[in-house]
């Protein structure tokens, strides 16, 4: 139906993150959107306010909002079997770009071209890595969520991201680390 692309992209509360996994709480892409383009913005902020970039905060936390919005129609696929080898991976990012034109074709024709390059993560390679870097700081937030509440099904997964996150050049990711990141490790209380 004409018209539904923001009925449809409600929907995103509906897909359950880390399907595999048995979770504490569980997270839905929503949420994660939403956590992802707020702590995108803040690498953002970061590199304009520390390290002298010219990043478009503004910009990126809008494109980082609807970079997982493929999984309304491909699902939340696990991390391990999205990359088991090239071919599947391949096959997943054709599968993806299909879903991006599926749901582009929801909105109306005048708004068509202002989603297009949003949709598609038409953005910098720069702005890219930032949003890439937010994308895996929450999942090790998630990672650190669960893994305080006790459950040990995402211990390997917690060392995992913080290796990945940890390996970044970005140095706006490396500040967030050392000043932001000890906070998520701590109680209400202590906050």
């Amino acid at each position: 139906m004409s018209n539904s692309f923001f009925a449809f992209a409600f929907r995103m509360k509906y897909i359950n993150r880390w399907g595999l996994m048995k979770n504490s709480r569980y997270e839905n892409l929503t949420e994660h959107s939403a956590q992802t383009a707020m702590i995108a913005h803040c690498l953002a902020v970061i590199g304009n306010k520390i390290y002298g970039k010219s990043y478009d905060p503004d910009r990126i936390a809008l494109f980082a909002l609807y970079h997982d919005v493929s999984e309304l129609v491909t699902g939340d696929l696990p991390t391990p079997v999205k990359y088991y080898n090239d071919d599947i991976l391949k096959s997943y990012r054709e599968i993806e770009e299909r879903a991006k034109e599926q749901i582009l074709k929801k909105l109306p024709d005048e708004l068509y071209d202002e989603y297009f390059d949003i949709i598609n993560e038409n953005c910098s390679d720069d702005e890219h890595k930032i949003i890439k870097a937010a994308d895996k700081l929450c999942a090790l937030i998630k990672c650190i969520e669960e893994v305080k509440n006790g459950n040990s099904e995402f211990t390997k997964a917690h060392e995992s991201s913080f290796h990945s996150v940890e390996n970044t050049d970005l140095d706006e990711v490396k500040y967030f680390i050392d000043n932001m990141l000890p906070a998520f490790y701590l109680t209400l209380d202590e906050l």
